[in-house]
């Protein structure tokens, strides 16, 4: 398990970005499970709706990536490197998030070649389907 201390030393991504908060799992370049809880004090539910407050799809997406991006950073020769996203599809959003849930966020690294690849990604909550995509990547040259 890696806490946030540790997540900040493999990602360049910082608050109010940085959107998972704990990995329970990892297994370089080929699995990750992380954690993002939830709160009402994330900027974006200043908009994303007054009065009805919705975590942003697109945010989730993110999260995702980042738990994906931990994923291939971990492999020996891609420290200090940048993911980046090459693309999403199949996106399905399946059930809203709002402030109180616990996100488990799971990418599985389904094809890797050189500095491209693809992941399937599921955010759970409560063991519910939230959005599921597959996501491709580009890892990029170091910071």
């Amino acid at each position: 398990m890696l806490n946030i201390d540790e997540i900040q030393k493999i990602l360049p991504h910082r608050p109010p970005f940085l959107l998972i908060d704990r990995i329970e799992e990892l297994v370089p370049g080929k699995h990750a499970t992380g954690r993002k809880c939830v709160s009402m004090n994330e900027p974006f539910f200043q908009g994303h709706f007054p009065g009805k407050a919705v975590m942003p799809g697109v945010i989730i997406l993110e999260a995702l990536a980042q738990t994906g991006a931990m994923c291939m950073l971990t492999v020996e020769g891609n420290e200090g490197k940048i993911v980046y996203f090459g693309g999403m599809d199949k996106v399905k959003f399946k059930r809203q998030v709002v402030p109180g849930d616990v996100l488990t966020l799971d990418v599985e690294i389904t094809k890797s070649k050189g500095s491209f690849g693809v992941g399937t990604a599921v955010a759970y909550v409560e063991g519910q389907v939230a959005v599921e995509a597959i996501l491709t990547f580009a890892i990029g040259k170091e910071l």
